[in-house]
């Protein structure tokens, strides 16, 4: 696998574009699984299917309050107005309540679809937030990100309508079913005959539908991937003028998605006019085969008529079901990619377990330590070494040489293949990892910034660091003279990444973050390489005071900031081959000497 950042399509979730693995694959109860979900919410569940119930009874009795008014009244010539008025307001009483028990059926699935969505969501998030790095490694932003918005949001009319419909359908067609019974056996064995008829046409239609569905989804996950990938890298494709060429490629995709979307459209508007033919053709049948009866005087005409009705009603149930179907099979779909997600344990951070540590002397020790991000290709080779508390050390080296990869492992964001890692004369994996990380802070060379203000991003929403101590934190480092100079100062709105502010002021925002957080040992991963002369000179002076009482690491960009350097660690091609202080390695004449010659003469760093 190659290092942090570059994508790889060996991940343990499901790869995009390979239907096999959900047409094969065996389901694992996924529909009972997101059933269970409604246990949260019991009391609104349950009123839901009461209405649900009360608009099934609605159904049913309308037919068969026509059906007396008709065989009692009319076709008798009693015409006893007293009788039709009180059937008739006893038909208004029922569509009433049928209307009313509606509407709070669809507040409530409403409420209850939002409330399970928001649980599965947060829950999912939450459960992102702790995998390694790794597991990002191996896992396009697109392909995650569509998890996280796009399948959960394909639950939403599951849970806001579907599955209490589901039942409501299922329970209305057996009301309906045994009404017909009651009222005649012969009449209710004939009408049932449409239900092979519907349940052929539904399974292929289903069959397609399905097929087709997969592949939109992921068609979709691709096309996000693209989008995540080229927004983010805009500067590039400006820089290089490859815009029509990302616009060709962004077509093609784009016309793919919209052919399988055209395909979806036509499948999904063709179920319902598909049942309802089935079913007027069921009433037509009923009519014309016994028609005779009723002019024979064996059969009312308002029973005849009931089951017309009562053919509609059981074929539309039926319909509601064929096409939520598609909704279904969505759903089972985008659920199973969730639940692959939520599933991994393997790629799972453990954040409870381990001795846990309210601070750290900074004692460092590598012992023999081996690390390949994948199979045997070692980016560390036998790598040891000591850091004493309090000290500040540097590491440098070419592009690829594993500097960084050190603080990777250092942090536990990675699992070493042999050797240990000793912090304290304690082996890393015996600390808490939200105890230990809590003590390692990382300023990188690429700042990430939140959405927000300058407060938070350097406090990060932790309650005990105050305001004084973001003052204090930015003072140190000698970000407050710029951010006082803001309109708002502490509390200046951050746009997305900090694209608002300078390169060298994303910096010392992140470098205030980690003295914020009061950190055992300070990690400065080429930091400096972003920042200007003047404001190096300014950081070097706040690193000093930073670094007094706890360890600091160093990975060099320009090695005009490490000369001070306790000790300074030389690597090449994953090996320490170099170590001691700025002026023992220029009089060794080796592998530093060159690099610092060369950055001389460049006035360059690495």
């Amino acid at each position: 696998m190659s290092k942090m950042g570059n994508k790889v399509t060996d991940a343990p979730l499901a790869p995009e574009g390979r239907m096999a693995e959900y047409v094969q694959k065996k389901k694992r109860h996924t529909l009972l699984r997101l059933v269970t979900y409604f246990k949260y919410y019991p009391w609104l569940t349950l009123v839901t299917l009461l209405l649900a119930a009360v608009s099934n009874f609605v159904v049913v009795a309308k037919p068969w309050i026509l059906a007396n008014i008709i065989d009692k009244n009319l076709k008798t010539g009693l015409n006893d107005m007293e009788s039709i008025i009180r059937y008739a307001l006893l038909y208004l009483a029922v569509i009433l309540v049928g209307c009313g028990s509606d509407y709070l059926q669809s507040l409530m699935l409403s409420s209850l679809g939002q409330r399970i969505m928001h649980r599965l969501r947060t829950g999912l998030f939450s459960h992102i937030q702790h995998f390694s790095m790794g597991f990002f490694d191996r896992n396009s932003s697109g392909s995650i990100l569509t998890r996280i918005s796009s399948d959960v949001e394909s639950l939403s009319d599951l849970y806001s309508s579907v599955l209490v419909s589901f039942v409501r359908d299922t329970l209305l067609i057996i009301s309906v079913v045994y009404a017909m019974f009651t009222m005649n056996i012969s009449l209710a064995g004939f009408s049932l005959l449409v239900i092979p008829v519907i349940a052929a046409a539904t399974v292929g239609y289903r069959y397609a539908s399905r097929r087709n569905y997969i592949k939109l989804k992921s068609m979709l996950s691709r096309l996000n991937g693209f989008l995540a990938e080229n927004i983010i890298g805009m500067r590039i494709v400006q820089i290089f003028g490859r815009e029509e060429h990302k616009k060709q490629e962004f077509h093609k995709l784009s016309k793919e998605y919209y052919r399988l979307g055209v395909i979806e459209i036509i499948l999904n508007s063709l179920s319902s006019p598909l049942l309802n033919a089935i079913g007027n053709l069921s009433v037509a049948a009923l009519v014309a085969f016994f028609a005779k009866d009723v002019l024979a005087g064996t059969l009312a005409v308002g029973v005849l008529y009931a089951f017309t009705d009562y053919i509609k009603q059981f074929t539309r149930p039926i319909s509601r079901i064929a096409e939520q179907f598609t909704t279904i099979q969505s759903a089972l779909i985008s659920a199973d990619r969730i639940f692959d997600m939520m599933d991994n344990q393997a790629d799972q951070e453990d954040m409870e377990s381990g001795r846990h540590i309210d601070s750290l002397k900074g004692d460092i020790e590598f012992q023999n330590v081996w690390f390949a991000y994948q199979g045997e290709h070692w980016v560390l080779k036998d790598v040891s070494f000591k850091i004493h508390a309090g000290q500040t050390v540097a590491f440098v080296g070419a592009t690829g040489s594993g500097k960084t990869t050190i603080i990777s492992l250092l942090a536990r964001f990675y699992k070493i293949q042999k050797g240990r890692i000793l912090i304290d004369g304690v082996d890393i994996n015996e600390y808490n990892l939200s105890d230990l990380r809590r003590q390692v802070a990382v300023v990188m060379q690429d700042v990430f910034l939140f959405s927000g203000d300058i407060n938070y991003n350097i406090r990060l929403n932790e309650e005990w660091i105050t305001d004084e101590d973001v003052v204090q934190a930015a003072t140190f480092v000698n970000a407050n003279e710029f951010i006082e100079k803001l309109p708002d100062g502490y509390n200046q709105e951050v746009t997305e990444r900090g694209s608002s502010f300078s390169a060298g002021q994303r910096q010392l925002i992140a470098f205030a973050r980690a003295v914020a957080f009061k950190p055992s040992v300070l990690v400065l991963d080429e930091a400096t390489a972003n920042i200007d002369t003047e404001t190096e000179a300014a950081l070097k002076n706040a690193l000093a005071n930073a670094s007094e009482g706890r360890t600091s690491i160093i990975i060099a960009h320009r090695l005009s900031t490490i000369t001070g350097a306790d000790c300074i660690f030389v690597m090449k091609n994953g090996q320490i081959r170099e170590s001691g202080r700025h002026a023992e390695l220029l009089e060794a004449k080796g592998i530093y000497a060159k690099l610092y010659e060369l950055s001389q003469k460049t006035g360059e760093g690495l």
